[in-house]
């Protein structure tokens, strides 16, 4: 074939990429030499794979390279349709990780390609090339965990793709992690973590669309992430700590909310409930008290889903057992969100006040003569059954838009800004790092105008000295006589060289 004498004839990485230029180059009047063009760049970067691509980002610039074409852009649709077909066909591994570069750089650009993706069936596609690629090709492995985990935060799965997921492909995303424990900066990490997530969510969406869509099958759904953690979740704390660790560090205001969908189930759930470490749930209480204090006021969804993960956090885990973790901060922090004596929190709508309540409904937070814990909670801690699952109805369908970032109240501000010394926020934030806080003094500022008179800085004029400009220097002093010890001469014997010389007053005398 004409590609694979185009591959086979590539000697170096400059011809190799004037090769690649030729090809997505080519005029293509009909299907058929479009067809050509697509297997002869797909063969070209393949082979290009094992030689000179070495980075991701050298098959993103091939990738890069068909998207900017002339036969892609007149022709998307069609390029698109055949290489999905081919990630379907595709049984070798350089091939298939071509295919999916381009379709993950391309369906980020355009979320339709996703949409098709998931239309004709790819993600089965996704799962076997994970399972059987997972020890023998690991750049394949990862381009395509971020693949699945991109298609599936898009578009809904359908109910036949997630019957494929058993538990044991669920056990080997969370033992993949617990082989990576020892490089937090694993490229491993993240990928099987967000991937886990996302499964997480269409588990979430399907089970409580089932509930009251009556077109859906009869037959339960299990969350397979939510089982393995009960069974299992001894042996996958490791996952645990990294949740709790990107949670802290994250940004993007979607993937917080997957995180938060999964901590609530987790906390809801009688098997998982202490799944995690007590030192690691205090580090979370410490990351929900942060986020929920920087959030801007027009936050609500984040916010609301927050909270919802807050009261099961504080009523089911080891932290609602004594002595209790920074009880004070959590009552100020309820204040303050109430927008009660702070001026930076507007008052709250109706349902954050309502979640804020329920957080408030605590047993813990409550005081001997406060109000009495509710009945008819669950043996889980203070919610109801039917609060429970509404709950979960609400946080399931919660989304937000991929790549958008969690604003931040400081840098709503401009700058970032210290409370008031004797607000309650500042009385959290006192208890949170062990010192007191101090209003910072400020210099006093340089007076720019004198009785009205504005103030110039002097200028710097030319001394003249002596008539020539120019400072005459004194003359240099004699260097300082070296003194010595007087030593006695005894007659015969000669003088030293640092001996002094008679003076004419002891010549007289003598």
């Amino acid at each position: 074939m004409a590609d694979q004498e185009t591959a086979a004839s590539v000697d170096s990485e400059q011809q190799f990429w004037d090769e690649l230029n030729k090809v997505v180059a080519a005029p293509c009047a009909n299907h058929e030499l479009l067809d050509d063009a697509l297997r002869a760049w797909l063969e070209l970067v393949a082979r290009g794979r094992e030689q000179y691509l070495d980075s991701e980002d050298d098959i993103a610039r091939c990738s890069q390279r068909l998207l900017d074409s002339t036969m892609f852009s007149q022709n998307k649709e069609y390029v698109r349709t055949q290489i999905i077909y081919s990630l379907l066909q595709e049984d070798e591994f350089g091939p298939l990780h071509v295919i999916a570069n381009f379709l993950l750089l391309d369906g980020r650009n355009d979320e339709a390609t996703f949409r098709s993706m998931v239309g004709e069936g790819c993600f089965g596609r996704l799962l076997d090339v994970i399972k059987n690629c997972g020890n023998h090709d690991r750049r394949l492995h990862r381009i395509v965990l971020e693949l699945m985990y991109e298609m599936s935060r898009i578009e809904r799965l359908r109910f036949e793709d997630l019957l494929q997921v058993d538990d044991s492909f669920v056990a080997s995303l969370f033992e993949l992690i617990e082989t990576l424990s020892d490089d937090a900066h694993d490229p491993y990490h993240y990928p099987v973590i967000r991937v886990l997530l996302v499964l997480n969510e269409q588990y979430m969406v399907a089970s409580t669309s089932a509930a009251v869509d009556p077109a859906s099958p009869s037959a339960p759904l299990t969350n397979r992430v939510v089982k393995v953690l009960s069974v299992d979740g001894d042996m996958f704390r490791t996952f645990g700590e990294n949740l709790i660790l990107l949670l802290n560090r994250e940004t993007e205001t979607a993937l917080q909310l997957l995180i938060l969908k999964l901590l609530y189930l987790l906390f809801t759930t009688t098997a998982t409930c202490e799944y995690f470490y007590t030192n690691d749930l205090r580090v979370l209480l410490d990351v929900i008290i942060r986020n929920l204090l920087d959030l801007p006021s027009e936050m609500n969804v984040l916010r609301h889903t927050y909270l919802r993960v807050l009261a099961p956090l504080l009523a089911h885990t080891q932290l609602s057992q004594p002595p209790h973790y920074k009880r004070d901060q959590i009552l100020s922090l309820l204040d303050i969100l109430r927008g009660s004596g702070n001026v930076h929190f507007t008052p709250p709508e109706p349902t954050t006040l309502r979640l804020i309540e329920r957080v408030g409904k605590t047993s813990w937070l409550v005081d001997d003569d406060g109000e009495p814990e509710i009945s008819g909670k669950n043996p889980l801690g203070s919610l109801s059954l039917s609060q429970t699952g509404s709950t979960v109805s609400v946080v399931a369908h919660v989304s937000e838009k991929p790549g958008i970032k969690t604003p931040s109240r400081k840098l709503e501000r401009g700058q970032e800004t210290k409370p008031e010394p004797h607000s309650e926020e500042c009385k959290v934030v006192q208890q949170q790092i062990g010192r007191s806080l101090r209003p910072r003094r400020s210099l006093p500022e340089v007076p720019k105008h004198r009785h009205g008179v504005p103030m110039t800085p002097p200028t710097l004029t030319t001394l003249h000295i002596n008539g020539n400009g120019h400072k005459k220097l004194p003359p240099k002093l004699p260097p300082p006589r070296r003194k010595t010890k007087l030593r006695t001469v005894t007659g015969g014997e000669p003088r030293g060289l640092t001996e002094p010389l008679p003076t004419a007053a002891s010549t007289h005398e003598s």
